[in-house]
């Protein structure tokens, strides 16, 4: 999520979301939470709605992951396509025609069956409604069922990330027909996922098992998730027996907690980056050479440093070292030289004052942002580091009311997910107003190709342009950090940073 989307929000896949504002004192509350079976994870942040079309922060998709499904869904262990509410799929030999045959024996959390209509509806509401993911649809034509078990799909070119685009994340969840005329999905949800939600207020969301999942009943009766903003807090509350599972981890504690038998500690690397971006709607960031200055003056391996503390890689493009598609760019070196002379040939005057919005529930941003500030006051910018709770984070984003923000994409899986929308001329999530029509081309390309080489050629082409233009001024790549309670068994940390309790068991 991605900022939206979160992580996305993040991302996703920007992260996205509201919660309390760190500073305050933590309440963990007592004991293990509502009930023995009662897995009680803490979480850095509330969600800031439940309507999964809607959102993009991924501190609703935490919940949002257990309660509702989709067509197909990532793997644990590699994150390829395997079905979900689809058991299986075929394409025409133009590419042009998906048909997908569809679960039987599924329910809603309100005894309703699952059948081709809802699918027709959910994916008709994202596209008619222009919704947050409707991006995802640019080549469907439509979306037609084909009996009460199949769903034809039909696009107006190839497009190989399909179930990429429809199965990534819970943005892209089934809901029953009618759903939003129902209910009000700001609040409630009514999935076919392992778990229905039951409750949700400033301190915690609440989710019960549902015994008639397709999957079969989840293994605890419920889940509590807790709001608790600050990592140290999150970490003695675990180490305390009050949580089961927290995601909330202090980074300066990962070496050290690798042999503390209090806890269970598990990292992988992630399919997530993290970013600064410039407002190019406002002067002078509209300036090329006043964000390539900036782009100079930044050591990404420090920023790295102080936000992960060794668990991140600094990374000039988005997508990780280990991915087919990675593209080996980095033409950014620390030279304070280079970035006030970029300044001069731009006309800039300095001191010049660049505003930075960061939120308290992602700590590592605020961390990074003074060692950014740190970084830029050598060369004549005084950074003002703004820390805002989430949602007006979120909000201000939204308004283009910024001069810069600091954030990360999560569970990003194909190239288009870390660069279509965000650089795309008026794209979903090009908040920071880029617009190159190369860039635009070659992401068009790359959206059709269909061979692998040609179309991670494509994508190298496009990350470059969006680097030296520093659409984005990206920092690195860093680990999924969890950890949970000694015994807890069932959970797999996922690369993509999806969190689904389904088969935990605890101690």
């Amino acid at each position: 999520m991605r900022t939206t989307r979160l992580l996305a929000l993040a991302a996703a896949g920007s992260l996205a979301l509201s919660a309390c504002s760190g500073g305050d004192s933590v309440d963990t509350g007592g004991g293990g939470g509502g009930g023995d079976n009662v897995l009680v994870a803490a979480v850095s942040a509330q969600p800031d709605q439940f309507d999964p079309h809607v959102t993009t922060a991924y501190p609703s998709f935490q919940v949002l992951e257990n309660v509702y499904d989709t067509l197909v869904v990532p793997s644990a262990e590699d994150l390829t396509f395997e079905p979900s509410l689809a058991t299986d799929w075929q394409t025409s030999e133009d590419g042009l025609t998906w048909t997908f045959t569809l679960r039987e024996g599924v329910t809603f959390h309100d005894g309703s069956e699952f059948d081709s209509a809802d699918v027709v509806y959910s994916y008709n509401r994202i596209i008619d409604e222009e919704l947050s993911n409707a991006f995802r649809f640019q080549n469907v034509e439509s979306v037609a069922a084909d009996g009460p078990q199949s769903v034809v799909i039909t696009l107006s070119q190839p497009t190989p990330n399909l179930l990429e685009r429809i199965g990534a994340f819970k943005g892209m969840a089934i809901l029953p027909e009618n759903a939003a005329e129902d209910l009000d999905l700001t609040t409630e949800a009514n999935g076919t996922g392992p778990f229905e939600l039951e409750s949700s207020d400033a301190s915690s969301t609440v989710l019960t098992a549902y015994a008639d999942h397709w999957g079969g009943e989840p293994s605890v009766s419920g889940v509590e998730f807790r709001y608790i903003t600050e990592p140290a807090a999150a970490l003695t509350a675990l180490q305390n027996g009050e949580v089961q599972w927290t995601d909330n981890v202090p980074p300066q504690q990962i070496e050290a907690l690798a042999g503390d038998d209090s806890v269970e500690l598990q990292t992988t690397p992630s399919v997530d980056y993290w970013y600064m971006s410039m407002n190019l709607a406002r002067a002078p960031f509209d300036n090329r050479d006043v964000r390539r200055a900036i782009s100079f003056a930044i050591d990404r391996e420090a920023v790295a440093e102080a936000a992960w503390f060794g668990a991140a890689q600094p990374n000039q493009t988005a997508i990780p070292e280990d991915s087919f598609f990675y593209t080996d760019y980095a033409p950014f070196e620390p030279d304070q030289d280079q970035a006030r002379q970029l300044l001069e040939q731009a006309g800039v005057q300095t001191p010049l004052t660049m505003g930075l919005m960061v939120t308290d529930e992602f700590p590592e941003t605020v961390t990074a942002a003074q060692v950014i500030a740190s970084q830029l006051e050598p060369i004549g910018i005084e950074v003002d580091i703004e820390t805002l709770d989430f949602a007006t984070w979120l909000d201000r984003q939204g308004q283009g009311d910024f001069d810069a923000f600091y954030l990360g994409w999560l569970g990003n899986l194909d190239p288009a997910a870390y660069y279509q929308e965000q650089h795309q001329t008026d794209g979903p999530n090009n908040y920071q107003k880029y617009s190159n029509p190369q860039v635009d081309q070659l992401l068009q390309q790359g959206s059709a190709e269909t061979d692998e080489a040609a179309r991670k050629a494509i994508y190298d082409e496009a990350a470059k342009l969006i680097v030296d233009d520093v659409s984005y001024l990206y920092l690195y790549n860093p680990d999924v950090v969890q950890a949970w309670a000694p015994g807890l068994s069932g959970y797999q940390i996922r690369a993509d940073k999806a969190i689904n309790f389904e088969t935990v068991e605890l101690p």
